[in-house]
């Protein structure tokens, strides 16, 4: 049996169960709009009546069985989630023999995994140019979390760092299910073939991950505190972990330090004032030549320990 794992391709359930030797899923796991599916079910159906009444069975086809049936020979410990075997989680068991209907997980795990946008208000201070939003605590590497209730945050990267990298085409992280610990890395963006990975700025389980940044990494740098976040988790030691964090009067002295840090590097860098009375330019990188990747990462965002191959999904 091949489940699938964030690297392998996307192998029918069916064929990860081992009732079908080869087939590849092209419907993005919506098997119940499946015809292969749909085909099997009723030709496994056939057979169980079959067995059921002792009646022959089809020669060739008759010793398909249900891939939930197969997957339930295996010793409990080796039943994979549904969830797993469509590659959106680590491995965790099936508790429930495939059940999906009573499974607590599987309400949760459906909740989380909804698309949606955070469309509620978020009031902004001005700091130096940048946005800061009310009520969001930061991290010394430019990311941010927001408490969400029950032990869940969402997080994603502060305007600073969507200014000084600009327009992102790529985004890898962790499937849902994985654990996070503060400080290790936690996502990677990337812009051409330039990487930065952003350090978690708490520990926990992600629980979600933004299908529109997923699709869309160049949308983060137009809302990154609202439509732009990336992950969600939930966090049974949040209390202690926001002790590490900055929040409201310490935040904002936090971005006017980085701002002031900002003008200085580009005078230097440049040889020109940065702050004659007008903005910053949206996008640093791509706006000013003399500056490279590797010059913004090292000095304002804590130096990666991953160049963001561990979280390729293929």
């Amino acid at each position: 049996m091949e489940f699938r794992t964030e690297q392998s391709a996307p192998a029918c359930i069916w064929m990860q169960a081992g009732v079908v030797h080869n087939k590849t899923c092209v419907k993005d796991f919506h098997c119940t709009d499946c015809r292969f599916n749909q085909a099997m079910t009723r030709v496994c159906r056939d057979n169980q009546l079959a067995r059921e009444g002792n009646a022959p069975v089809r020669r060739r086809s008759g010793k398909f069985v249900f891939w939930q049936d197969r997957l339930n020979r295996l010793p409990r410990a080796k039943r994979p989630c549904i969830h797993h075997m469509k590659g959106r989680i680590d491995f965790k068991v099936c508790p429930k023999a495939y059940h999906c209907i009573d499974c607590e997980f599987d309400q949760f795990f459906q909740d989380q995994f909804k698309v949606y946008t955070r469309v509620e208000q978020v009031g902004f201070n001005d700091v130096r140019g940048f946005a800061l939003p009310a009520g969001y605590y930061l991290a010394s590497g430019h990311t941010w979390i927001k408490i969400e209730g029950s032990g869940m945050v969402s997080i994603g990267i502060d305007d600073f760092a969507s200014r000084l990298f600009g327009q992102f085409d790529s985004l890898s992280a962790p499937l849902m299910g994985k654990e996070l610990t503060r400080g290790a890395p936690a996502f990677t963006l990337g812009r051409d073939k330039n990487r930065i990975t952003f350090m978690s700025p708490v520990s926990g389980v992600i629980t979600g991950i933004n299908p529109h940044a997923q699709k869309n990494p160049g949308g983060i740098v137009k809302a990154p505190y609202t439509e732009g976040w990336l992950l969600t988790l939930f966090c049974p030691n949040l209390k202690q972990d926001l002790k590490n964090l900055m929040f409201m009067d310490t935040a904002t002295q936090f971005i006017d330090a980085s701002a002031r840090d900002l003008h200085d590097f580009l005078e230097e860098k440049t040889g020109l004032r940065a702050a004659d009375g007008g903005e910053l330019v949206p996008d640093i990188y791509g706006n000013v030549p003399d500056v490279s990747w590797e010059d913004l990462v090292n000095t304002f965002i804590l130096p990666p320990e991953t160049d963001g191959k561990d979280f390729e999904q293929g």
